[in-house]
C-alpha cells in the first residue's frame, strides 16, 4: 500500500470520481438552502429583511422545507463520503489530490451558511464586543453590555465567563473591530478564521499519517472529507477548527524534530482553547526523540512546559486578562449531555435514586470529580509508560480521556481526537464502522437538536424535530439495508465479525 501522496501522482488507477462529487457538493448546497429557513441569525441582521427569507422563516411551509432541505443535505453529504472511501479503497496513487478535491468542493459552499448545529459563534460576538468595551470576559458575561440579545447570543450563556484562551480573545477583538456592528460579516470573518483550521488539518493530517505509515489520503478522507468535520467547523464557524488545526500542524513539526515550532503552534492551539494543554507532555515526547533517556524527557518536558506555559502567561498579562484563561479551564462545566458516559450514569442514578426519596444533589459533582480525577490519572500513566513509536496513539488516547470522562460532550468534540486516531491509524474492521456510526449519529442528533424558530409559530419546533428524526433514521436504513452501493460495506462488515479479531489499538493499511 502506498502511503505517500506525490504531488505528480499518477492518476490512472483511479475510478471516476465525479458523480461522488457532485453528490456531495449537491448535499452541502442543501444543507446552505435549508440554513436559510433554520439557520441562527442575529434579531438585527439585515438578512431578516430579505422577502425570500421572511418567507422561509416566518411561515409554516418555510421552515418546514427548510428542515427537510438541510437534513436531506446531510445525508446526501453522509452517502458521497461512504461512497467516496468506497471507491478510494486501497488508497492508490493520486488518492489524497482526490480526497483534497471533495473537501474543497463540499467545504466550499458551507461558508455562505447560516449558522447551524450551534450558536457558539454568535458569543465570539458577544465576547469580541467585551473586549472592545474594555471589559474582562473571564470576569464579566456578556449581558453586561448594550444590545446583547439582538446580537443572537443564547440566554444560557448571557452572564457566562468565557471558556476561550486569551489568544482567541484577540482574534475576537480584530473580528469585531472590523465588522463593527454588523453580525454577518463578524460571523463571516470568524468562518474564515475556522475554516484556516480546516485548511491545516488537509495539509498536516496526511503528512502526520505518513510518519506513521498510514495512508495520507484515508487519513484525511476520514478526517476532513466527513460531513460532520465539514458542517461543524464550518458552517457553524467553530473555533474549535483553529484549535485543531493548529494542535495537528504543532504535533507534525515535534514528531519530525522541530520542537520549538511544535511547541509555538501547541501554544497557539491552547491560546484558542486551553484544553490542548494535555498534549504539551506527548509533545516534549516527541521533541526529545527516539530513545530518549528519562533525564532527556524530563529536560525536554521542562523545556516544553517553560516555552508553552510561558508564552501563555505573556500573553495573557499583554492582553490585561492574567491568568483568567487558567481559572475558567479549572472551573468551566456546570452541566451534563445526556449521551456522556457521565451523563449517562447521572441520569441512571436519579432516575433510581429519586424514586426512593433520596438525595440526589451530590450526582454531578461527585461523578464530574470523578471522572476528572480519572482523566488526570490516565494521562499520567500514559505520559510515563510506553516506547516512543506510540507517543501520538498515546497521545489521543490521554485527549480521548479528558472528552470522554467529562459530562459535557457536544457533538464536535469528537473532531478534536478524529485527526489524531485517523493519523496514528484507524482500521478497516470495527474501527471504521464504529467511526460511521458515530458520525451518523451526532448529524442526526445536530439536525434535530438547534433549529431556530420563531415562537409565534406555536407548536411546530418540535414536529420540525420529529421531522428530521424520521428523515435520519429513514437515511441510516436505507445506507445500511437497501442502497446497492452502500449496504456493501455494512455487509462486508458483518462477514468479518464471524473471523477472529484481535480488539487493539494498530495500524490501517
Amino acid at each position: 500500500m502506498n502511503v505517500t501522496e506525490p504531488g505528480t501522482a499518477d492518476r490512472t488507477a483511479l475510478p471516476k470520481l465525479t458523480r461522488t462529487m457532485v453528490q456531495g457538493s449537491i448535499g452541502s448546497i442543501l444543507v446552505v438552502a435549508g440554513s436559510l429557513g433554520i439557520g441562527w441569525l442575529a434579531s438585527v441582521s439585515p438578512l431578516n429583511r430579505m422577502p425570500l427569507l421572511i418567507s422561509l422563516r416566518t411561515e409554516s411551509w418555510g421552515v418546514i422545507a427548510s428542515t427537510a432541505a438541510m437534513t436531506i443535505g446531510c445525508w446526501i453529504m453522509f452517502r458521497a463520503w461512504l461512497r467516496l472511501g468506497q471507491k478510494l479503497r486501497g488508497w492508490p496513487e493520486g488518492s489524497l489530490a482526490a480526497v483534497r478535491r471533495a473537501c474543497w468542493a463540499w467545504g466550499l459552499p458551507l461558508l455562505a451558511c447560516v449558522p447551524i448545529f450551534s450558536r457558539d459563534v454568535f458569543a465570539y460576538i458577544g465576547q469580541g464586543r467585551l473586549v472592545e468595551a474594555g471589559h474582562d470576559p473571564y470576569q464579566q458575561g456578556i449581558s453586561t453590555i448594550s444590545n446583547w440579545f439582538q446580537l443572537g447570543t443564547d440566554t444560557m450563556w448571557s452572564e457566562s465567563t468565557t471558556p476561550y484562551g486569551p489568544l482567541f480573545l484577540n482574534v475576537e477583538h480584530l473580528v469585531m473591530m472590523i465588522a463593527g456592528d454588523n453580525p454577518d460579516l463578524a460571523i463571516i470573518l470568524f468562518r474564515l478564521a475556522a475554516y484556516a483550521g480546516v485548511v491545516l488539518c488537509m495539509v498536516y493530517t496526511p503528512k502526520l499519517a505518513a510518519l506513521h505509515g498510514v495512508s495520507g489520503a484515508k487519513a484525511t478522507w476520514i478526517t476532513v472529507a466527513n460531513p460532520l468535520f465539514l458542517i461543524s467547523f464550518i458552517a457553524s464557524a467553530h473555533n474549535d477548527a483553529l484549535m485543531v488545526g493548529l494542535a495537528v500542524a504543532g504535533t507534525y513539526f515535534a514528531a519530525t524534530g522541530r520542537g520549538i515550532r511544535g511547541v509555538l503552534l501547541i501554544t497557539a492551539s491552547i491560546g484558542i482553547k486551553p484544553i490542548t494543554m494535555v498534549l504539551l507532555p506527548f509533545i516534549g515526547l516527541l521533541w526529545a526523540g527516539p530513545g530518549a533517556s528519562w533525564l532527556r524527557r524530563f529536560v525536554y518536558w521542562a523545556y516544553t512546559a517553560a516555552i508553552g506555559l510561558g508564552l501563555m502567561v505573556v500573553i495573557g498579562y499583554v492582553n490585561g486578562y492574567g491568568l483568567g484563561w487558567l481559572t475558567v479551564m479549572l472551573t468551566t462545566g456546570t452541566g451534563y449531555s445526556v449521551y456522556s458516559p457521565i451523563g449517562i450514569l447521572i441520569n441512571f442514578l436519579h432516575g433510581t435514586l429519586g424514586p426512593l426519596g433520596l438525595e440526589t444533589s451530590w450526582v454531578l459533582p461527585t461523578l464530574k470529580l470523578i471522572g476528572r480525577l480519572a482523566s488526570v490519572a490516565i494521562v499520567l500513566l500514559l505520559m510515563f509508560k510506553g516506547s516512543h513509536g506510540h507517543i501520538v496513539q498515546r497521545m489521543v488516547l490521554a485527549f480521548a480521556a479528558l472528552v470522554v470522562l467529562s459530562p459535557v460532550i457536544h457533538p464536535w468534540y469528537l473532531l478534536w481526537l478524529l485527526p489524531f486516531f485517523a493519523a496514528s491509524g484507524i482500521r478497516d474492521d470495527w474501527q471504521t464502522i464504529w467511526v460511521y456510526f458515530t458520525v451518523a449519529f451526532f448529524i442526526a442528533y445536530g439536525v434535530a437538536d438547534q433549529l431556530f424558530v420563531w415562537q409565534f409559530l406555536g407548536d411546530i419546533k418540535p414536529l420540525l424535530q420529529q421531522l428530521a428524526t424520521f428523515i435520519s433514521w429513514a437515511f441510516m436504513a436505507y445506507l445500511a439495508f437497501f442502497d446497492p452501493k452502500t449496504r456493501l460495506i455494512f455487509v462486508e462488515f458483518w462477514k468479518t465479525l464471524r473471523l477472529p479479531r484481535r480488539f487493539r489499538f494498530g495500524k490501517a493499511g
